[in-house]
């Protein structure tokens, strides 16, 4: 059931509308190296090979799983041939591109520049971070997206009503609606589930009972560790920060729909509580390691109530990257100062002859102090200077830790003899 023409194709307006460069190329037969990345199902070869047709030219497939520098030796010596014998230039799509290592890509650039042959790759995953740089410079990326379940429906409907290629037999309107819902934007998937659920209709006709039995147990498009993976963890990240519970929610179960360990869910929303939340709620780091801990203890889909749970409450608490910050610059300035002495009167003294030394010598002890604060003291490196990293935000219980510092900061303004609005930002 492949496209043979555009007008049989289904989906990627915004590529093949009338006037886009895509569209101009192919019914030109003007064919340039590109790159298509997108999900599965979503037509990289069938636009591969329309410019292949549009061009007149000889089309090579090969796929990056299998292939190997000497398929490609192989293809670059056919599209001589082809050039040599029948005046004719050659396409060589490689499907998954991105399994090639960086000597492998590098393979096609010469005969991509000497106009032996045009590229076309076709990836799933992100050609910025899988592609080198060489063969990106000298492939146009298109972006495909998935399909709608209107397009999926016309393709399935295309099927049916070609007496030739397609299935054999009729469908009800809302089988072929609930077979776009489960192919979840793959026309691949759409037509595999129709195939079969074709064989399985006893009357030549499709119906909802035969379609649930056919998509049983399917799960949402989930990539781990591909680019929807990560795309995925993003925006749960992301809502969670921007206070939106429910869309927190919608992606948490997003994710575990498609099949991700829950447990890389847990650690990740750790690191949020530390992040965006911080000291200004410092329960939300709790409740996320009880979350954690539910899990591992009940397992899936038992303990994923509790993440749901951490989830909410982490998008509703008072948010605070104070800590995150500080965190980041201290660590700045460790790696700029190197390795500082330590203060004496900061080391311990463990031994006579460190205390004769004079480690630990006029160590002011905190609790003997007033408030427990040794106003003045100083505990940075000693050619160092005193950098304030925490400024606490205020909202959540920050509130009142900024209020703390303020007033060990007058005390110590006051022990110094010094006069400074401790609220007064620095």
């Amino acid at each position: 059931m492949r496209p043979a023409s555009l007008d049989q194709f289904s989906g990627q307006s915004h590529l093949l509308e009338k006037g886009k460069p895509l569209r101009r190329a192919i019914e030109q037969g003007r064919a340039h190296s590109m790159i298509f990345w997108g999900p599965p199902g979503t037509g990289k070869t069938t636009l591969a090979r329309l410019v292949a047709a549009s061009t007149d030219s000889h089309f090579i497939g090969l796929s990056a799983v299998m292939a190997g520098v000497k398929d490609i030796r192989a293809a670059v010596q056919d599209a001589r041939d082809q050039r040599q014998m029948h005046r004719r230039g050659t396409v060589l799509f490689l499907d998954e591109v991105h399994r090639f290592n960086k000597s492998q890509q590098d393979a096609f650039l010469p005969f991509v520049e000497d106009g032996t042959l045009t590229f076309i790759g076709a990836t799933t995953e992100n050609p910025s971070f899988e592609l080198n740089n060489a063969l990106l410079s000298r492939a146009r990326v298109y972006v495909l997206k998935t399909l709608t379940q209107a397009e999926l429906i016309r393709v399935m409907e295309r099927a049916l009503a070609d007496s030739e290629r397609g299935p054999a037999g009729t469908a009800t309107t809302a089988a072929i609606e609930l077979l776009a819902k489960a192919a979840d934007g793959d026309a691949r998937r759409a037509l595999n589930f129709l195939e079969i659920a074709a064989d399985l209709a006893t009357n030549a006709e499709i119906d909802e009972a035969i379609v649930k039995s056919v998509v049983a147990g399917g799960r949402r498009r989930f990539d781990k560790q591909g680019e929807y993976f990560y795309d995925q963890i993003s925006a749960l990240h992301k809502s969670i920060r921007g206070s939106d519970p429910d869309a927190s929610l919608y992606w948490l179960m997003r994710m575990l729909d498609g099949g991700c360990d829950p447990l890389y869910v847990a650690r990740r929303m750790i690191r949020v509580a530390s992040e965006d939340i911080g000291n200004a709620d410092p329960r939300a780091l709790q409740l996320t390691l009880n979350a954690w801990e539910t899990l591992e203890r009940l397992g899936s889909p038992e303990g994923e109530l509790a993440l749901a749970q951490a989830v909410v409450y982490l998008a509703c608490a008072a948010k605070s990257n104070a800590v995150y910050k500080a965190a980041k610059a201290a660590a700045s300035d460790a790696r700029e100062y190197g390795s500082l002495e330590v203060p004496l009167h900061l080391r311990n003294a463990p031994t006579r002859m460190m205390k004769e030394l004079g480690y630990g010598e006029d160590y002011r002890y905190a609790h003997d102090e007033a408030d427990a604060i040794a106003a003045g003291e100083s505990y940075f490196p000693e050619d160092m200077p005193a950098v304030k990293y925490y400024h606490p935000v205020p909202r959540g219980l920050e509130i009142r830790i900024g209020e703390k510092l303020a007033e060990i900061e007058r005390c110590n303004l006051e022990q110094r003899g010094e006069k400074r609005d401790p609220l007064k930002d620095d």
